[in-house]
């Protein structure tokens, strides 16, 4: 059982009033970890500590910001076993899974670091003789961040990087699912070196996340709000944020289509559909939710891809290697049984997998799926896939854009240009061609539309978010006015 803490001003901290709460492990009950419950009096604080601190961050050089930032990297990746075990422990998550997630969160402090010298402006051409305008980007002010449990590593420090090298100072709320790894995260931060205050982590007991996210939003030191997670949350977010004028930036639910058309080479779309499906036990949001296939093709396809669904190893991740470990809870078990349940009522067939009664989900695939099942439309956000069959592209079109999410798509064709002309009319913010629909790099515009969110956090696109563009002008010769 790990014992978590929260840092405010570079101090680790309990709750004022010494309130905890347990995360426990999905398989067995364990206590996995022991986190703080902060009251909104520590919330406070720790906006204060990042206020206080961000004139000292926002006046570093970028050089000096991105030696932090680098060893940062380092001091994450050193505590790989660390993560693995903590991820296991509190998520259920595979160490295939913990790895990736370590990669990909290292890649973003690295690619934040090399951001810190690209924070640029511009000079405009003024109509007023001798003046000198300027398009300027300064850093915000402090960040509040909120990170999910499902890719932890990688969200948190998404959460963190950035606005990080951008000159900000940041709040991190960490997951009540999760509070060990992101504690983790913390002290690989503590250990580069960043100066008190210049991150600051709070847990919460998950009762009182409302009215501690509430009253952060609410301080007038916080100037960016970054949340990752579902859309009803990020609704309620939105809105508050929207009643005191904070920008947000929001990555919300998925239901990401896979396009298989009759031309795609059906072993690299097997192996994308795979991958994309169960990584992490579905609970990615760009996993893979709806595979559309031709149905000139569509049994050689779900003949490849029920073998290899089949073959994928599941399993206590604590005990061994997997690929499907634990999913988060017995609440996603209820909701995929009950999605299986209606498909098959309403004519669906199964084809590999099923109901699961713990959970150690199986790989399941549903065929013959149609609009009138629930698991068509519906985030199932687990290892349960539907399989919609379809006549041509402009039937596939229509499928791939009859979701109300909008976050991640992929396409599969051998004719190129087919294939971009397709993805240029799929309803998401991101879309992959010949390739898992499952896929991020750090430096990458990340984001999606509709009722995925808005807002990008990656690389150039990133920067626009938590920085502010100020219009400046120098008066260089004598100014005339008109009185």
């Amino acid at each position: 059982m790990k014992t978590v803490s929260m840092l405010i001003g570079g101090k680790q901290l309990q709750a004022r009033n010494g309130a905890t709460f347990e995360r426990r492990n999905p398989l067995d009950g364990e206590v996995a970890s022991r986190a703080p419950a902060a009251t909104v009096e520590d919330a406070l604080a720790a906006v204060d500590a990042a206020a206080e601190a961000f004139f000292v961050w926002s006046a570093l050089g970028p050089s000096e910001r991105r030696a932090l930032l680098m060893k940062a990297a380092q001091a994450l990746e050193a505590r790989t076993d660390a993560f693995a075990a903590a991820m296991a422990a509190e998520t259920g998550a595979s160490a295939l899974w913990a790895g990736f997630n370590l990669h990909l969160a290292a890649a973003g402090l690295i690619e934040a670091a090399a951001l810190t010298t690209q924070i640029e402006g511009e000079l405009i051409p003024s109509d007023v003789p001798g003046s000198m305008a300027m398009a300027v980007r300064q850093p915000a002010g402090v960040v509040l961040g909120i990170a999910p449990w499902n890719a932890p590593v990688i969200l948190a420090v998404r959460a963190i990087a950035l606005p990080l090298a951008c000159g900000n100072t940041v709040v991190l709320k960490g997951a009540e699912v999760c509070p060990a790894t992101h504690g983790l995260i913390i002290e690989a931060l503590q250990d580069a070196g960043l100066p008190p205050g210049t991150v600051n982590f709070v847990t919460n007991a998950p009762e009182d996340a409302a009215s501690v996210v509430e009253a952060m939003i609410v301080h007038p030191r916080v100037r960016r709000v970054n949340f990752t997670g579902s859309t009803r949350v990020g609704r309620l977010i939105a809105e508050s944020c929207a009643r005191h004028l904070k920008p947000s930036v929001l990555e919300l639910g998925g239901k990401a289509p896979f396009v298989v058309l009759e031309d795609a080479d059906l072993e690299a779309a097997v192996n994308a559909a795979v991958f994309g499906a169960f990584a992490n036990s579905g609970q990615i949001c760009m996993s893979t939710e709806r595979i559309v296939v031709d149905e000139l093709i569509a049994d050689a396809f779900v003949d490849k891809l029920v073998t290899r669904a089949l073959s994928l190893p599941l399993g206590d991740p604590r005990h061994g290697p997997v690929v499907l470990g634990s999913v988060v809870d017995m609440s996603t078990v209820e909701r995929c049984n009950a999605l299986i349940d209606d498909a098959l009522a309403k004519g669906a067939k199964l084809v590999c997998g099923g109901k699961a009664t713990s959970t150690l989900m199986p790989a399941t695939l549903l065929d013959h799926v149609t609009p009138a099942m629930r698991i068509y439309h519906d985030e199932s956000f687990g290892p349960v896939k539907a399989i919609v069959r379809v006549r041509g592209e402009e039937a596939a079109l229509v499928c791939a854009n009859d979701n109300e999410y909008g976050l991640s798509s992929a396409v599969f064709s051998r004719d190129v240009a087919r294939a971009i002309n397709f993805a240029k009319r799929i309803e998401s913010g991101i879309c992959h061609i010949n390739g898992s629909t499952v896929h991020d790099e750090a430096q990458m515009p990340f984001g999606g539309i509709k009722a995925s969110g808005f807002g990008r956090f990656g690389g150039k696109a990133g920067i626009a978010e938590f920085t502010d563009l100020r219009w400046i002008t120098l008066q260089t010769t004598p100014r005339h006015y008109p009185f």
